[in-house]
């Protein structure tokens, strides 16, 4: 080998060394994988497969476009079964298949795995399908919060509630990690009126065991009940209770999966507040609500449009947003930089509902959409003393 073949292989092998350096986990030249973790499979389903179902929607719809600044997104989706203990191997498994980033998660109880190891790998997560305060206090890096918080949920039916003349609130909670965040939201938010909620209860998570629970918020006649958990337990509690001529003004928050609620809960979820962080998904005056059921339309004919897939879609807006703003250098704290660049951005769903991030501020949206189960439908209302019981 000549003095000018080692020369010349040297130089290509700094140019190696220089370019591996420089290049970001995740990140090839034509593709960025991210990836998600979240509930595909058992009675909870529907709550994970509409979220990445709406996130990959919007995600086929921009590479059709050419991708992001060069590159397709290719999405890495896997289950969690909504498991605590799963979600651990689930987020190792995608730091061995080496995502970029991560998104379209959902629940509490996971979401409590998720945040330590998020900020251990440095692996930005962005897009809950949970509004605990455990992603929002203490303020963490590497996650990033769309929707508005359970706190904002709770202060929002509380407020309205006494505002309605209905002071006399319950809660029936699931009795685990998202039972409590939402359980401690409605306290705070009660404390604020110096009271307290008049009855509690809850049942064990992953069950329909729900009798003692109801039984021991009925006694204390409440002029509301705030529910917590999934679309099954809620369903069959209104139901239980209502066929015991237990009727309050059911309230529950936007976790439920609002429209697996109503077809699980028939005729006896009538009349129960839910409260939305996104805007109904028949709001097609709404810019991206209407890209979003067009979009639905073509690729999934057979989908139903839905509050857990359109917000799956906004989550994936907002972190393509973030992506294109990190520009053709990708790397992990670029991206998170570029989103806490995001100021009073209009996504199309509302000038009442604009995005806002900072340094110190991971809390995207922090509106809400009052919604009433009416006809088999969530519809979105104002005045809080039209959906008393009569």
């Amino acid at each position: 080998m000549t003095r000018r073949d080692i020369g010349v292989c040297g130089a290509a092998a700094f140019l190696l060394a220089a370019s591996v350096a420089w290049t970001e986990t995740g990140v090839m030249d034509k593709e960025i994988l991210i990836g998600s973790c979240a509930v595909l499979d058992g009675p909870t389903k529907f709550l994970g497969t509409e979220t990445v179902r709406g996130a990959k929607l919007y995600f086929d719809h921009i590479n059709s476009q050419g991708g992001v600044n060069g590159r397709k997104l290719k999405l890495d989706s896997n289950d969690d079964g909504y498991e605590p203990d799963k979600a651990i191997n689930c987020f190792k498994k995608l730091e061995s298949d080496g995502v970029f980033a991560a998104g379209f998660f959902v629940g509490t109880p996971t979401a409590a795995k998720y945040a330590p190891m998020a900020k251990t790998a440095k692996i930005p997560i962005l897009g809950f399908f949970t509004g605990a305060q455990l992603l929002r206090e203490p303020f963490q890096r590497y996650i990033i919060n769309v929707r508005a918080s359970y706190y904002d949920e709770a202060k929002e039916q509380v407020d309205h509630l006494y505002d309605a003349g209905a002071p006399k609130i319950a809660v029936l909670y699931q009795n685990d990690a998202f039972g409590n965040a939402v359980l401690e939201g409605v306290k705070k938010a009660m404390k604020a009126h110096g009271a307290e909620p008049v009855a509690l209860g809850s049942f064990p998570r992953g069950t329909l065991d729900v009798d003692e629970g109801i039984k021991s918020v009925k006694s204390a006649k409440p002029d509301a009940v705030v529910l917590v958990g999934p679309y099954a337990p809620l369903a069959e509690i209104v139901k239980r209770a209502k066929a015991g001529g237990f009727s309050p003004l059911f309230t529950t928050v936007s976790f439920v999966g609002t429209e697996a609620f109503i077809k699980a809960s028939g005729k006896d979820g009538e009349g129960t507040v839910i409260t939305q962080v996104v805007p109904p998904p028949d709001r097609t005056d709404l810019k991206t609500v209407a890209l979003y059921r067009k979009l639905l339309k073509e690729k999934e004919k057979d989908a139903e449009p839905n509050f857990v897939s359109l917000e799956g879609f906004v989550d994936a807006m907002v972190m393509v947003d973030g992506l294109r703003k990190a520009g053709k250098d990708l790397t992990r704290e670029g991206f998170i930089d570029a989103i806490e660049t995001i100021k009073d951005l209009d996504m199309g769903l509302g000038k009442n509902l604009m995005i806002s991030y900072g340094p110190d501020d991971h809390e995207g949206f922090k509106q809400l959409y009052p919604t009433v189960v009416k006809d088999g439908k969530a519809v979105v209302f104002t005045d809080w003393k039209s959906v008393l019981p009569k």
